[in-house]
């Protein structure tokens, strides 16, 4: 079945334009009560949203949804995907929506969906939903219809949940951080996780108006953040994205850490400490050949995917890994979440700190990365990667790196891209073989 709606990551799309309207939220909302409605319990939905300003028109019509096919619905408010997730699954709910189109702008929107598990769900639910949508669903009686609830305490749920990420002993006191939350979920729940803990926060992004989420800030926009950091003289920066399932990290010398590195130290330290499981690492095709070489060295093996935390999180849960992640800086830590979680992930970073007495640049920076080059050609329709042209400029590049080196060519899952990476020991040659296919999509395109 061809999807309409889902993409890699739920529904996604600009506003008031194709899939992302309130009557496709509200048939969301239907479709997916309908499919969880199973046995006689009184049926529950977390929504949780992050802070762009079509959440409220979302937020209302996927509560007029659910109701009314007589679920009920319970608000959390802004916070992060991670914390829905957490949620779900604490509050026994059957069903968990998050509405947030991540590290997107404010113009765009999103649902994802999370099974009572507090996992993300899985192809077959998608699809199952997806065909629900086409059809005429029945409603509730009237007497049956579902209420809505706001809960107040979501906020100090999800702090002490991911301060329990930490063993008791483990403060922050010392670490000066510069935290940016995205103007995003978290901007009124990660600062105060790491003040609790100790450490001087110097917070930015902090400030949401519902059009300035990922504006300049966040995970995706470094320069605020290298900024604060080399003008406040912190020990590092923080840096989550809008729905904060994401982490970027900035070192004291304003140098860029991204998901690679993050995963080679957490991965790394579990397995010194006999807590690593499944032998490995797991991510995705686009995660660099440095981090790979870095943990054959350790006897560790990296486990890749196609791109997608979704992906990364099933090949986990099928080899028994509880290390995971995206170059990108989605971090799944399974032994405390179900999903990314920009806030966990950054604990664990800042514990290592604190443990090793090593300054950022000197503990993250666990590998020298291959010379790596990913540029996206954005098309207005069509199948450019079908074109006869761009088919032979991509294998006469997997010739030249044929035994140097790595090719991988995608369209994008929520936007219209075709993403071109290689990477490999001469970086010239990387450079030269992704300019030659961007410029075969483009005449293509």
């Amino acid at each position: 079945m061809a999807r309409k709606f889902f993409g890699t990551d739920g529904i996604r799309g600009r506003t008031n334009a194709g899939v992302m309207t309130a009557a496709t939220a509200m048939k969301v909302g239907q479709a997916a009560g309908t499919y969880f409605q199973r046995g006689d319990h009184r049926h529950r939905v977390v929504i949780g949203k992050d802070t762009r300003l079509s959440g409220y028109m979302m937020e209302s019509a996927m509560v007029a949804g659910f109701t009314s096919v007589g679920m009920d619905v319970v608000l959390l408010g802004p916070m992060p995907t991670p914390a829905v997730a957490m949620l779900t699954r604490s509050m026994r709910a059957d069903l968990g929506v998050m509405i947030s189109a991540s590290h997107n702008p404010y113009e765009d929107n999103g649902i994802k969906l999370f099974g009572p598990d507090g996992y993300k769900l899985s192809d077959e639910a998608e699809l199952a939903i997806e065909a629900l949508l086409g059809q005429e669903l029945d409603l509730a009686d009237a007497t049956q219809v579902g209420r809505a609830r706001r809960i107040e305490d979501a906020r100090g749920r999800y702090i002490h949940a991911v301060k329990g990420s930490l063993p008791d002993n483990v403060r922050l006191d010392g670490l000066r951080i510069v935290l940016d939350c995205a103007n995003g979920a978290a901007y009124h729940v990660t600062p105060s996780a790491l003040w609790e803990l100790g450490a001087e926060v110097i917070a930015i992004g902090v400030e949401p108006n519902g059009k300035n989420i990922n504006l300049n800030v966040g995970s995706t926009h470094l320069d605020a953040i290298k900024a604060k950091v080399r003008e406040t003289r912190a020990d590092i920066g923080i840096a989550l994205d809008g729905d904060a399932d994401r982490l970027i990290v900035v070192d004291e010398k304003c140098q860029t850490v991204d998901g690679d590195q993050i995963m080679a130290l957490i991965g790394t330290q579990l397995h010194a400490r006999g807590e690593l499981r499944g032998g490995g690492v797991v991510a995705t095709v686009m995660s660099n050949l440095g981090l790979e070489r870095h943990l054959n060295a350790h006897n560790l093996h990296l486990e890749r995917t196609a791109v997608g935390d979704r992906y990364v999180l099933e090949r986990m849960k099928a080899g028994g890994f509880n290390v995971g992640g995206e170059q990108s800086g989605h971090m799944i830590l399974t032994d405390h979440a179900t999903t990314g979680d920009g806030t966990v992930a950054a604990l664990q970073v800042l514990a290592a700190m604190v443990s090793s007495g090593k300054p950022a640049s000197e503990l993250l920076h666990c590998f020298d990365p291959v010379p790596q080059l990913l540029k996206n050609v954005r098309f207005a329709g069509g199948k450019p990667l079908e074109d006869k042209a761009v088919k032979q400029a991509i294998a006469e590049a997997e010739a030249r790196l044929a035994g140097k080196g790595r090719l991988v060519i995608r369209p994008s899952g929520t936007e219209p891209l075709i993403r071109v990476m290689a990477e490999g020991d001469d970086a010239g040659e990387v450079e030269a073989v992704v300019d030659d296919i961007c410029n075969a999509v483009r005449k293509a395109a």
